[in-house]
């Protein structure tokens, strides 16, 4: 008696559907990522994100600490959301967002640490 193992001509692999899948999250979401300028100078960063479809009433900007939130309002016709943390801590007073075109622009202004250093006297 013999053993042959038979041999398929097609592989059934589940990890070809799995590197699919990824492939097609990876695009989808990488064409987010592409709509988001950043650039910077010595006292403000530039943010240019594209927002087609959305007004300026439908959308509020929140800055905390080094954080930037986008939304879109509850009842506005497309559904927006994003944060991004910047490096150093924005000024909210030299800061400033424009909406023209469907492209938004935050010019967020870099928040200068002060000192706390404190001097004593030596005795």
């Amino acid at each position: 008696m013999f053993y042959a193992p038979t041999l398929r001509a097609t592989r059934f692999s589940p990890r070809v559907y799995d590197r699919s899948f990824e492939r097609f999250v990876n695009d989808a979401f990488s064409a987010a990522r592409n709509s988001l300028n950043v650039e910077q100078d010595e006292k403000s960063w530039t943010l240019t994100l594209d927002v087609p479809g959305l007004s300026r009433e439908d959308l509020t900007v929140g800055i905390e600490g080094a954080v930037v939130r986008i939304e879109s309002k509850a009842d506005a016709k497309r559904q927006f959301k994003a944060a991004y943390e910047l490096p150093q801590e924005i000024d909210a007073a030299t800061s400033d967002a424009k909406l023209e075109h469907g492209v938004l622009t935050l010019k967020l202004g870099k928040l200068v640490p002060v000192s706390k250093v404190l001097q004593l006297n030596i005795n």
